[in-house]
């Protein structure tokens, strides 16, 4: 989906942010320009594998079939995804993402644990775009 915003497959499947060296302030999407802390004099940053494994903060699902520039065939039928915000206590930041198929509304609460693995955006016959879905612990679907 979008390159350097994630590395590896399987178990070893991870989001790369970014870690000022002046604050110790994380960031996904990564920041590769400037420390984005407004209280922060400015560091290097350097990139970090954030953790697999987070709890809900919140959590919907998404009625509607996304804009442009989301690759979608309006020809086929939609079906909705759960959306969910996941808080990474180690890098004290929330991350946004699709929960893996077959994962609804009605199987999240607030606080349970959720790993992130990849999943697939949109393929066609000569590509598969990769993205990150968030799936409860547990499950292996």
């Amino acid at each position: 989906m979008v390159s350097g915003w994630f590395a590896g497959d399987g178990n070893d499947f991870r989001l790369l942010g970014t870690r000022c060296s002046a604050c110790a302030s994380v960031f996904f999407p990564r920041e590769d320009a400037h420390c984005r802390n407004p209280g922060c004099p400015g560091g290097e940053l350097a990139e970090v594998a954030l953790s697999r494994r987070g709890r809900v903060w919140s959590y919907t699902d998404s009625r509607y079939r996304p804009p442009s520039p989301y690759v979608t065939d309006p020809e086929l039928s939609w079906e909705p995804r759960a959306l969910i915000a996941v808080e990474l206590a180690a890098e004290r930041i929330v991350v946004l993402g699709q929960s893996v198929p077959g994962v609804t509304v009605a199987d999240l609460t607030v606080g349970m644990e959720v790993e992130v693995v990849p999943g697939v955006l949109n393929e066609d016959a000569g590509t598969t775009w990769t993205t990150w879905h968030w799936r409860p612990t547990g499950v292996t679907a």
